[in-house]
Order: C-alpha cells, then structure tokens, then sequence
C-alpha cells in the first residue's frame, strides 16, 4: 500500500512538472506549432473594395485549398515574397496611376510568381499577355522587342484590360476571372447557368481555382507571419535603381553598346527584359533604355574584385 501511494505521488509529481511546459505551447503562435498549423480562415475579407464572405462551405473550402497550396509551398512562395519588394512599388504605382484597386498586384503574382515567364501556349512576362493580346494592346511584339516582357508598358496593358473587363462585366471579381477565361467566356458560363456573381457560377478547374488563389495570395501576403513566414529575416530583393537613356537612334550591337556605357549586355537585358536580340532597330519611335543610377549595386562582376 505504501508503495502504490508513493507511486501516486510520483505520478502527481511528474504532472505537476509538465504543466509549465504545456502551457508555454499553448502561448506559441499558430506558425510555431509545427508544419500543418495554420490560421482558421476569416468569415470575411475584403478584395478591391468589395466585401468577400468566407462563411458558405463551398467558398470557404475552395479558399482553404489554396492557402494550403501556397503556404506549404514554402520555397515558391518566399520567393514571391522577396520579389514583391522589388517589383510592388513599381506595380503600385503605376495601378494608382491607372484607377486599379491596389489588390491587383496579387494578380501578377499568381500569374507569373514575378519572373519574364513564358507559358507553354505563348504568354509571357509578368501579367502573361498571349501574342494577339498584347498586341491588341499595343505593346510591341517583333524578333527584336517584346514589350510583354517590360514592366511598365505591360503593367499599364493589364490595367487597360481590367478597366475594359470591369466596363462589361461591372464586377472586379468578375473582372478577375476573365483575366484566365476570358470576358466572354465569364459571360457565357453565367448565362446558361442564371448566375450573377462568379462565386455562384461553375466554372472550368482552372477559373474555378484562379481568384481563389488570388485571394489565398493575398491572405499570405498581408499577413505571413499567421502563415509561417518571417520576412523580417528575409534577404528582400530591393529595387533597382535606374536612370533613363533614350535611345533614338539605331543601335547595331547592343553588347558593344553596353559597353560603351559601362556595363555588359547581361546588365543592359537583366534591366530592360524586353530586348530579344543583340540588335535595336529604331525607326519611328524612340526606345527608352534603363541604366544602373550611379550607386547602383549592379554593375560587372570585375569591379566586384578591384
């Protein structure tokens, strides 16, 4: 008898020693209780100015999977991350410029995770323009320019087709969906389906996934940490810093071009992704080309040894 108390006791003892330690887990955050913890979703958010409700089972499921795609994607996402820093301000102001709600960075991002992408249907650059679109566009597409692949001039072609899609469809959901299926598309698939909100209507697997992942993008971006990420130990890419040369004239060799500027012609392509070829042909319109601004930490790897 005397032993089995002492055993009780034991027990009690051990109990007793656990309980600080159990309730130092229960202080951590959601992102530090281990690989398959994450926030429960809200019952509501917001996406360019409209009111999202989280609250009906099939919303709120679809949303969750991409969160759990994106969050559990660890090294592409923290990559999106470290570009946003570069390329948001560039982004941001230019949709500021354009009247496009702010949250249609997050559209870039979930079409080509910040890089010159190309698809294997034809698009390419950040906002994924197909040849016809882009030209549809005016952005110039030739075996010397492609202008799907410059920043600013694509940027403001994807503002021009969120603000013709919104004009038809006067809904930014809408608007976003068409971005993958196209506005007629949208308009077709509600029209047999009596629909009149892109949460009501059943779409193909990939519109019906794309503003999903817009929003679970979105939902990352604003708050990572909930998420698992720490960007304040991020190495963030910065923005480059840039001066503007205006090129009206043909230039034969850009490499010897760039050279004669200082650089390479790896620098001169990293900066303006758009040049295709060695060779700019300049004929009824000026060509404007960035530079590294002086203090720029982009300049040839030789200078990196002196």
């Amino acid at each position: 008898m005397i032993r089995f108390t002492s055993f009780l006791l034991f027990l009690g003892l051990i109990a007793c020693s656990q309980q600080p330690e159990v309730k130092k887990q229960e202080e951590k955050t959601v992102a530090d209780q281990g690989p398959f913890a994450l926030p429960p979703l809200p019952e509501k958010m917001n996406f360019a100015g409209q009111q999202i409700m989280l609250t009906d089972e099939d919303v709120m499921e679809r949303l969750d999977r991409e969160i759990l795609t994106n969050a559990y994607f660890q090294s592409a996402t923290t990559a999106y991350l470290k570009r946003a820093h570069r390329w948001f301000p560039v982004i941001e102001k230019i949709l500021k410029e354009e009247g496009i709600p702010e949250d249609f960075k997050y559209l870039a991002v979930i079409e080509s995770g910040l890089v010159q992408a190309i698809s294997p249907v034809g698009a390419q650059g950040f906002w994924q323009f197909m040849p016809e679109t882009g030209k549809l566009y005016n952005l110039e597409i030739s075996a010397e320019v492609d202008e799907r692949l410059h920043i600013e001039k694509s940027t403001r072609a994807a503002c021009q087709y969120l603000k013709d899609a919104h004009g038809q469809l006067n809904d930014w959901m809408l608007a976003t969906a068409s971005y993958n299926r196209g506005v007629g598309g949208v308009q077709q698939d509600m029209a047999w389906q009596g629909t009149q909100h892109y949460f009501d209507t059943d779409q193909n697997s990939e519109t019906g996934r794309y503003v999903f992942r817009l929003l679970a993008i979105k939902l990352i971006f604003e708050h990572p940490e909930a998420y698992g990420f720490a960007v304040k130990d991020m190495q963030l890419y910065d923005p480059f810093k840039t001066r503007t040369v205006t090129v009206a004239e043909t230039i034969p060799n850009v490499a010897e071009w760039a050279l004669m500027q200082g650089f390479n012609f790896k620098i001169v392509q990293k900066l303006n992704p758009w040049l295709k070829s060695n060779k700019l042909t300049v004929k009824d319109k000026t060509y404007d080309l960035l530079l590294p601004a002086a203090g720029e930490n982009l300049k040839p790897y030789k200078e990196y040894l002196k």
